[in-house]
């Protein structure tokens, strides 16, 4: 009885086992039959955030992400020219460019015009301080061999660039001073002048003169040899001239050679000549100033030329008054023909061809004032 319920008992576990043997072949059997389906190329894995793996994928970010770069203000290249112009420092010239775009602002220089509006002589277009907004870029070859210094003649465009301008604001403005002109013609565009409508602001116009004064001091050590020799004022004269007269200085001939040789003179005779020396000498200086006195430029812009002119004294900066008053005597009117039915010409006309033409000399305005004093028994 023991011996059969025992047998009974371990063929039991025997069955037992059995099965237990069999359900684990079969689970290892399912393992690798679903192993065997999965895609080994699968595009559309999806990470477990938890897992190890995921980590690597997930987007880094910066804790301190380096600012953008800012987009530039145009997308048209700088020209060699602008580059150079931009390079301007101060300790370039002897006098604070802010007191020359003062004096061009004047009204007895530029004027100073917050829209578009005619030269008097080109018709061609001007705005705040007699600046040209449509000259192309020219060639201007230097010519004097004992002056390595170039020109730079960039374009209006290329100059309103520089100022920081957009050259869209520049073409509509150009597109309507040439309805403007079509429509009025240039005398009655210039009549007109005091009522148009601002198309740039103070600021701008500021700009736009910055620039190009900038450029007529560049331009004024191509014409003269010795220009950094020369006084603040006489420095600021010159480039008062190249801002008026652009390219038309070179037919000043008596002026510049008198500018030029002084220099060459001394050093082919050996004689040893400082720069103070030669921004002194007042017999010297009076020669100079002789020579464009005799000009048809100071003729016809007297109260500018006046000014000017007497920049070019030794001596301004102790009398500015005194110096223009000795040029004045020096310089006679401009003979101009009175038409039937209107009176001559003023003085009022001697301003820059692109100016407003309203300028006064200073002596003008005190007489204006003593002849309204008299009526009012003052």
């Amino acid at each position: 009885m023991w011996n059969e319920a025992a047998s009974g008992g371990a063929s039991q576990d025997m069955r037992i086992t059995t099965q237990r043997l069999g359900i684990a072949v079969l689970a290892s059997a399912l393992a690798l039959s679903a192993a065997g389906q999965t895609a080994p190329d699968s595009t559309s894995t999806v990470s477990d955030p938890l897992q190890p793996g995921a980590i690597a994928t997930a987007p880094q970010f910066d804790p301190a992400p380096s600012p953008p770069t800012p987009a530039p203000v145009s997308s048209a290249p700088t020209s060699p020219a602008v580059e150079q112009l931009l390079s301007f420092k101060d300790s370039d010239v002897k006098f604070d460019l802010r007191d020359l775009m003062e004096i061009l602002r004047d009204r007895r220089h530029e004027g100073w015009v917050l829209a578009a509006y005619p030269d008097p002589k080109t018709g061609h277009p001007l705005i705040g301080a007699g600046f040209s907004l449509d000259l192309p870029e020219r060639g201007h070859p230097q010519t004097d061999l004992l002056n390595p210094h170039p020109f730079l003649e960039p374009s209006s465009a290329e100059l309103w660039q520089a100022a920081g301008l957009d050259s869209h604001r520049l073409q509509a403005i150009l597109d309507e001073y040439d309805k403007h002109m079509a429509a009025w013609s240039k005398k009655g565009f210039r009549r007109k002048i005091n009522t148009l409508t601002p198309q740039v602001s103070d600021e701008d116009a500021n700009k736009l003169l910055r620039v190009a004064a900038i450029q007529a001091i560049y331009n004024a050590k191509g014409y003269c040899r010795d220009f950094d020799h020369l006084s603040a004022s006489q420095q600021m004269a010159l480039s008062q001239m190249v801002y008026q007269m652009g390219v038309n200085l070179q037919h000043f001939n008596q002026f510049l050679d008198l500018i030029n040789n002084r220099v060459a003179a001394s050093e082919a005779s050996a004689v040893s000549l400082v720069g103070t020396d030669f921004a002194a000498d007042a017999g010297y200086w009076k020669n100079v100033q002789q020579s464009l006195v005799q000009s048809q430029w100071a003729r016809l812009y007297r109260a500018r030329a006046v000014a000017v002119i007497a920049m070019l004294d030794p001596k301004y900066v102790d009398g500015p008054g005194t110096a223009e008053q000795r040029v004045g005597a020096m310089l006679r009117p401009a003979v101009l023909h009175r038409r039937a039915g209107r009176p001559a010409a003023s003085q009022q006309a001697a301003s820059h061809p692109g100016g407003s033409g309203k300028g006064r000399s200073s002596g003008q305005a005190r007489r204006g004032k003593l002849r309204q004093q008299k009526k009012r028994g003052v």
